[in-house]
């Protein structure tokens, strides 16, 4: 069949594009590309936790005052 002809044509094509890629990824990097997964990065001792944001105490009482103010809000349109 015709079909069966182009599918086997398109497969080669392929086949010879990725050689291709391959080739010019390894020449770029000085070494052959690899296919697949990465490999996990091993940590190197103990690591610092990121600190989140905190709340500073007046920040916090200003928050709860806008907050209060919010709901008073609603309160009196409800």
């Amino acid at each position: 069949m015709e079909i069966d002809r182009i599918v086997a044509d398109l497969r080669r094509e392929a086949e010879r594009i990725g050689k291709a890629i391959t080739a010019l990824l390894g020449s770029a990097t000085g070494a052959p590309a690899k296919r697949g997964r990465k490999a996990k990065a091993v940590p190197q001792g103990p690591q610092k936790r990121k600190r989140r944001g905190r709340l500073t105490p007046e920040g916090r009482k200003r928050l709860s005052e806008a907050m209060k103010k919010r709901w008073a809000e609603r309160r009196r349109k409800g």
